[in-house]
């Protein structure tokens, strides 16, 4: 029935991504009939400036209904995903790239962990087809983000992963503007699992994140997610200031001792230099808090929707033989 409300809704961000869609609509209709019950797909446009939307618009499914949200401008990949999660009906939600490198082949494994009675269930690509820059920063963040939620998982930048709709209706109850949508969903859930998918390399188009934006992105997660950042570096501060007590001590015993010298001023002033970098990065994460607040208190939405357009299954055509009419002579 087309207005059956469907038992999983994958998600899809898209932001220039016209090279891959077909590929991904193929997919994703491969795909749909071995999920249990109707399947909805929901994609977001996030300001794309190729020819998505309009890709997105035309596309009708034989195995699912489409639905297709149009934000306003570029708004960001997890704001996007905030857009579609929060359109999503289904009892399951499934986030996905739509650059294919998360083949949805691998989705009915993560529904079958929910139904198995997982709150969230995280995709692990064990085996990246990425650069080994990446690889380590990326090993580094989830320890970092291990240690400042304390839900230790091997890959938090996998968008590949379901989520229960208990998961989600608190979700969506969150309005803060800075949401980092995987570690959110884990503080709502009482058992995550983690399941191995395949990574693939990106076969279209090119990948949306610079090593800019990357790290802007990790700023954006430790300091919208906890305060610890701000406890370490108090920590770092008193053991800067005992480093540097001791260090005023050693300098004023060895006065007594030696003397008057003047070759130690550089070594002063590195030291010095070292006292206001530190100084500098403590401002700086506070700044980052600051700013956090700044943008809760003028309360503007996290993305503007423009238009959602919305496509029921489209059912084959059937080639039905006519019967011949009852008042008709027999032969």
């Amino acid at each position: 029935m087309p207005d059956e409300r469907p038992a999983v809704s994958i998600v899809v961000p898209v932001y220039n991504e016209e090279q891959s869609l077909p590929a991904l609509f193929a997919a994703l209709d491969a795909v749909a009939s071995k999920l249990p019950g109707p399947v909805e797909y929901v994609f977001v446009d996030d300001g794309s400036e190729d020819r998505s939307p309009q890709i997105l618009r035309d596309y009708q499914s034989p195995a699912a209904t489409v639905k297709v949200v149009e934000l306003t401008s570029n708004f960001g990949q997890h704001a996007a995903v905030m857009a579609g999660v929060l359109q999503a009906e289904g009892d399951v939600v499934v986030t996905l790239d739509a650059d294919l490198q998360n083949p949805p082949a691998e989705i009915p494994r993560l529904v079958e962990k929910i139904a198995e009675g997982y709150d969230v269930v995280a995709g692990w690509r064990k085996s990246r087809h990425d650069p080994l820059s990446r690889r380590l920063a990326s090993w580094l963040m989830n320890r970092v983000v291990g240690a400042a939620t304390g839900h230790y998982l091997h890959d938090y930048g996998c968008m590949l992963r379901a989520y229960s709709r208990t998961v989600v209706d608190a979700i969506n109850q969150c309005p803060e503007h800075h949401t980092f949508l995987p570690v959110l969903a884990n503080s709502f859930a009482k058992r995550i699992a983690e399941v191995e998918v395949s990574h693939n390399e990106r076969q279209k188009g090119t990948s949306k994140y610079s090593w800019t934006k990357l790290w802007r992105l990790n700023i954006d997660l430790l300091t919208s997610l906890t305060a610890l950042p701000l406890h370490w570096v108090s920590l770092g501060g008193v053991a800067v200031s005992v480093v540097g007590l001791l260090f005023a001590l050693f300098l004023m015993i060895r006065r007594l001792v030696v003397g008057a010298e003047a070759e130690g001023v550089f070594t002063l002033f590195a030291i010095l230099f070292f006292f206001v970098g530190v100084q500098i990065l403590a401002i700086g994460l506070i700044g980052e808090y600051l700013t956090r607040i700044y943008d809760e208190v003028r309360g503007r939405p996290r993305f503007l929707v423009r238009n959602i357009n919305r496509c029921a299954p489209v059912v084959a055509e059937s080639h039905i033989q006519a019967t011949p009419d009852d008042s008709s002579p027999p032969r």
